[in-house]
């Protein structure tokens, strides 16, 4: 199963552009910070991945502030055929909760 649930915020956003076939799209770089336990000792977590939404999500996107921090679902693939690395790609994003 390729499923990715990330807390995020965004970092970099592209402008929304549209493919040949008119589907929207819109690129993000997305930065994660955390606190995790790994064998027993707390580290803390700190990256940035490549993101991007496609379709209806685009709009969701890029009307999202820069700097907000969201929960962020979707898959991860290669940039293209060739390339090693990894975008993930948005399927779902939502607004953080406060706790009550």
């Amino acid at each position: 199963m390729n499923q990715l649930q990330l807390i995020a915020s965004i970092a970099e956003r592209d402008v929304l552009r549209y493919t040949p076939a008119g589907i929207p799209i819109v690129s993000a770089i997305l930065l994660h910070r955390s606190d995790q336990v790994e064998a027993g000792i707390q580290r803390q977590v700190e990256f940035e991945i490549a993101a991007i939404a496609a379709g209806e999500i685009s709009g969701t996107l890029d009307r999202a502030a820069l700097g907000e921090t969201l929960r962020f679902t979707g898959f991860l693939a290669r940039k293209n055929r060739n390339s090693k690395s990894l975008v993930f790609h948005l399927t779902g994003i939502e607004a953080l909760t406060p706790d009550l």
